[in-house]
């Protein structure tokens, strides 16, 4: 593929346009490229180019390359509003510029103070021209290779399907991390019922949309827009689902955008007196102190030549379905999730096809398969998208399974680790990363890998500190020696001298000692310093989940989220699956309350076989109890399972985004009915979620009819300050303790005292303990949180006193601003 290379116009940090806090670049409505937040104040030509035009306050230049595309260049955002002060421009419109000509000198450091940021934008302005990125998140020098610029033409052409109708229907990537690993897999999962031929395409580009590995290949990020084309006698259904699915957001935004990502700082070690310390980026939170354990696991050896085609495709397809059976088993959780998109791999059909090439020469099972795997992960890889690059660990370890399986290995050599272990590796794979000794592991340290990868989710779920992106010389650190991991600041002190080795230490012992005593009373009752009881529940959504908070001690479950069962899968669960589910959560629960929410889908969690027409704004559309009053017959079976499985002594249902008192009526006519038809006369506690400004105005005669109120702070939150929360150029602004919000929460609690119902929290705020006193103060009575929070929760609430947070909810309530009410929370506990 030809194109035109530009080269670093600036020295600084190589990001992806997604990070640039401006919607008019993060979601290329300018167009595709890179952005480089500077290190310096001149800015050169990338490129032999002419000059199109140049701003008359020097803040943007825009140059033609020899392929005719335009070239953006804009220094800082919103730097128009500076009038020219701290710029000067080098050139004029018409010059003919070459590679590493100056073209804007500016001041960086007064431009920095005054602008909102200096991050600069390096954007193709004009159609028909495809991006490919050189480097992306990491330091880059002035004339470095950067990105490619070609003609869409120039691109492998489309392979559309001929001979019949097409259907077709363009959408936009919402996802904030693109279209990934997961994703895909689901895309694949959903299109399985289907005959059609369905494909994607993207500037020239066509992809299997069967195929996850095809898919991830054309590198679709946030924002980008894809052609979805199908031929076929069920092409139109085909392409509705998968488009209505893209729209809606597949779950992906909202959950990674919750917390905004640290910068990498992908920089090499710095001696210093401590001896060699490397820098990083978080992947998962916390401090650790141990000897280090370097993890270098070198690939088997295989066969070359193999026995003949059939006798090593049967090999293959062996190890495929027993890899496929070990990966159907894998708890719940994260993990669960994780498998889901390995199984996806293992049925990807271009994969498959990659592989039966290599057998077709004569190649042995194992040799083919990796083949097949290591070509795929170099098309991704030659994508330039960081977060795809960093599914390829994914790849790999589907690739080492399958291969052990084939050579007859039980498992991957795994090292035995010395207590509080800190094991340093070039880049760890999640099946890896299962087999490890956590009783012995202290933290985790990659060379590469990124902070979204599946091993860091992995790694964040259980609570063990990790650094990824530190650079290949992390693995030269000698094994054995002593070494501080402080993933919250990003550094591995690969040599600490002794007195802070001692500092690190005795603050591992107290963090440690603090957490041991949270733990040892977290199975009591939560009770404030002035006698006051709270409830401490958890948020749910298996029985494995169910069994972790009992231990954790959760005093019962908030909120099950019941979509569990109903999202990946081509049709819903059987009422008999879902009673069956439900019993196991009840009797983990051992007997403890269980407030089970009906199904809560739409919006961000899809499912191809309730199909949602494009829907201009899906979380104003049809979703939550809106959806199941649409299809009362799936609401009505849900109640039958819960009442038939769910003792009446734990029993509690919960109805999400109402609005209104005429829809919690009309959800409880199907549920008296469900119950009159078991002949079930006892009385059921019925909630309702307040998720939405209305339901929290009308908090008063809700509560005239609901036993309880429970709020949903994320979706409050996105609605009371209309932020969407799966936006990440959005991500600062969406904070639950922003004084609209706490108002409305207050007013929920004013509409439930006048009918004596108590208010719960289930939403991401109850997880916070600095947010406790605030709550409590508005009213709150029943936290209800993930199950790793329980204890440190339990013991925040304790130290308070009823009279204080109600002062503290007031000032909150009088506040301008969120930050002014975490100021004022930091200050007063």
């Amino acid at each position: 593929m030809t194109g035109i290379r530009l080269y670093a116009p600036i020295a600084g940090w190589a990001a992806a346009l997604d990070e640039v806090p401006d919607p008019v670049f993060a979601e290329r409505m300018m167009g595709d490229g890179i952005a480089i937040d500077p290190l310096d104040g001149v800015l050169r030509a990338p490129c032999d180019a002419e000059v199109v035009a140049v701003a008359p306050t020097g803040h943007s230049i825009t140059l033609e390359l020899a392929n005719d595309a335009q070239l953006l260049l804009h220094i800082g955002l919103e730097t128009v509003a500076l009038n020219g002060r701290g710029f000067a421009a080098l050139v004029a419109a018409g010059a003919r510029v070459r590679t590493g000509d100056p073209l804007i000198r500016f001041d960086l450091d007064a431009v920095a103070a005054a602008a909102r940021s200096l991050i600069t934008p390096i954007v193709v302005a004009n159609d028909g021209y495809v991006v490919r990125a050189i480097a992306c998140n990491r330091i880059i020098a002035s004339g470095e290779p950067l990105m490619e610029v070609h003609r869409a033409a120039a691109v492998v052409a489309t392979a559309e399907p001929t001979g019949e109708a097409v259907t077709r229907r363009d959408v936009m990537i919402p996802m904030a991390h693109g279209l990934h690993a997961r994703p895909a897999a689901k895309i694949a999962a959903a299109l399985k019922p289907f005959t059609a031929d369905i494909r994607f395409s993207v500037g020239g580009r066509a992809a299997n949309a069967r195929s996850t590995v095809a898919m991830l290949s054309l590198g679709l990020k946030h924002g980008d827009s894809v052609s979805i084309s199908a031929t076929g006698v069920d092409a139109q259904h085909a392409v509705t689902t998968i488009a209505d699915m893209i729209e809606t957001g597949m779950g992906e935004a909202q959950e990674e955008a919750q917390e905004p990502r640290p910068t990498i700082a992908d920089a090499p070690p710095q001696s210093s007196a401590e001896g060699p310390r490397f820098k990083g980026v978080r992947a998962a939170p916390g401090l650790s102190v141990g000897p280090i354990v370097q993890f270098r696991p070198a690939d088997a050896e295989v066969p070359e030549q193999g026995m003949g085609l059939t006798e090593e495709t049967a090999i293959l397809d062996a190890a495929i379905a027993a890899i496929g059976v070990e990966l159907e088993t894998t708890g719940g959780g994260e993990a669960a999730s994780i498998a889901a998109a390995h199984r996806a791999l293992l049925e990807d059909p271009e994969l498959r096809e990659a592989a039966a090439d290599w057998l077709a020469q004569g190649k042995s099972a194992a040799f083919a398969w990796r083949a097949a795997t290591r070509a795929h992960a170099e098309a991704i890889r030659a994508t330039g998208n960081a977060l795809l690059i960093e599914r390829i660990a994914d790849l790999l370890d589907v690739e080492q399974r399958l291969i052990a399986r084939i050579l007859g290995e039980e498992a991957p050599l795994i090292p035995v680790l010395p207590e509080g272990a800190i094991l340093i590796a070039d880049e760890l794979l999640p099946s890896q990363f299962l087999l490890l000794d956590m009783s012995r592991l202290g933290g985790i340290v990659s060379a590469r890998g990124g902070p979204t990868s599946h091993v860091a989710i992995l790694a964040a779920s259980a609570g063990v500190p990790m650094l990824v992106a530190t650079g290949m010389d992390v693995l030269r650190l000698p094994e054995g020696r002593m070494a501080i991991l402080d993933a919250d600041s990003g550094t591995l002190d690969g040599d600490p001298e002794a007195g802070m080795l001692e500092r690190a230490t005795a603050q591992l012992r107290a963090d440690t000692a603090r957490r041991e005593a949270e733990a040892a009373r977290a199975h009591s009752d939560c009770v404030m310093a002035d006698g006051r009881r709270i409830e401490i529940f958890a948020n749910l959504a298996s029985a494995a989940d169910a069994v972790r908070a009992v231990e954790m001690g959760a005093e019962g479950c908030g909120l099950l989220r019941t979509e569990f069962l109903f999202l990946d899968r081509t049709e819903a669960p059987s009422e008999a699956e879902q009673a069956a589910a439900y019993g196991k959560i009840a009797a983990a629960l051992e007997g403890r309350p269980l407030i089970v929410r009906t199904l809560d889908i739409g919006a961000d969690k899809p499912v191809p076989y309730l199909p949602i027409h494009g829907e201009e704004n899906p979380a104003l559309g049809l979703r939550g109890v809106r959806l199941s009053l649409h299809r009362p017959e799936l609401l009505a079976a849900q109640f039958r399972a819960i009442l038939s499985a769910v003792p009446m002594h734990q029993c509690r249902i919960m109805v999400p985004m109402i609005v209104d008192r005429d829809e919690l009526r009309a959800v409880r006519a199907i549920f008296d009915d469900a119950a009159k038809a078991m002949g079930i006369s006892a009385k059921v506690p019925f909630g309702v979620m307040i998720e939405t400004p209305s339901a929290a105005l009308l908090a008063d005669s809700i509560a005239a009819e609901a036993d309880f109120l429970s709020i949903g702070t994320n979706d409050l939150t996105q609605y009371a300050l209309a932020a969407d929360r799966g936006n990440p150029a959005l991500a600062a602004k969406i904070d639950p303790l922003h004084p609209a919000v706490l108002r409305l929460i207050a007013q929920t609690g004013i509409g439930a005292a006048a009918h004596g119902r108590w208010v719960g929290v289930c939403g991401g705020l109850a997880s916070d303990p600095a947010a406790a006193p605030v709550l409590i103060g508005l009213g709150v009575t029943e936290l209800s949180a993930p199950p790793s929070v329980i204890a440190s929760l339990k013991a925040k609430v304790r130290t308070l006193r009823l009279e204080h947070c109600r002062a503290v909810a007031e000032r909150a309530l009088a506040a301008a601003s969120a930050d002014e009410v975490r100021a004022l929370l930091k200050g007063d506990f």
